[in-house]
């Protein structure tokens, strides 16, 4: 994790602030259209003082982890069926590759129609949108093991539940750790997206209201939220998950 914080890559964004408060400053545009680096972090400040950043955050998250944990779950018990289970690739395999290219927005009148402007909605378009990924990740992972790998594990006395939790999905896991780190992407997008249609609290309700209030300080100031969260959630958590997985499998 060290090279992410580089010199490089913090001088980068230091000079990338410089140049945005160069240009606030110049009277191009003007506060209301695009405000400075001090007036976004003035309104991250007023957002933390009062407590509605932190209660955004964590209203967020809970939905991400709830809709991200339905995911991973069933996607991991669909794309094991579907490897496993010609029948069963042939036929919702075929739509898995098709509902997947739907966007997790595109989910949400159905979210609004079946569950009503509340968590249940929100989480339904947040799972929703990341199951597929990880459907198709562990189909993968999962027919790409060697059939001599699971004859021998057969042969050792392995099958049903056991040959499942045993060997297929340790053999498969270098392949579902990528999906569900693509998953955890199209769910966060997924979260965001739906709080702000819904209207619904989280930092999608927030980001609406600075748009509805036409403060661009505060849209601006959520944006930036969010990037942060992703970045950090994705080297934190997913990157060294992958990384000791990968040394752990040889692939590194």
């Amino acid at each position: 994790m060290a090279k992410n914080y580089s010199p490089h890559r913090i001088a980068f964004y230091i000079g990338l602030i410089a140049v945005w408060q160069i240009i606030a400053m110049s009277g191009i545009w003007p506060d209301n259209i695009f405000p400075s680096p001090y007036e976004v972090a003035e309104d991250l400040a007023y957002g933390a003082a009062d407590g509605s950043l932190f209660y955004g955050i964590g209203t967020s998250m809970l939905r991400l982890s709830v809709g991200l944990a339905i995911a991973i779950g069933g996607g991991i018990i669909l794309g094991i069926f579907m490897a496993r289970v010609e029948v069963v690739n042939q036929t919702v395999g075929s739509l898995v590759l098709g509902l997947q290219s739907i966007p997790s927005i595109a989910w949400v009148p159905l979210g609004i129609l079946w569950y009503g402007f509340n968590d249940a909605g929100i989480i339904f378009v947040t799972a929703i949108g990341a199951i597929f990924a990880v459907t198709i990740n562990t189909y993968t992972g999962v027919k790409n093991i060697d059939p001599h790998f699971i004859e021998a594990a057969r042969n050792m006395g392995a099958k049903g539940s056991q040959l499942i939790t045993s060997v297929l999905i340790p053999a498969a896991f270098p392949y579902m750790i990528s999906g569900f780190k693509q998953g955890w992407a199209f769910a966060w997008r997924g979260v965001i997206g739906a709080e702000l249609l819904f209207a619904y609290l989280g930092l999608g309700f927030l980001l609406g209201a600075g748009r509805s209030l036409n403060d661009v300080s505060q849209v601006i100031a959520i944006m930036l939220v969010i990037m942060v969260i992703g970045l950090i959630v994705d080297g934190v958590v997913f990157q060294r998950l992958e990384n000791k997985v990968m040394s752990r499998w040889g692939l590194r």
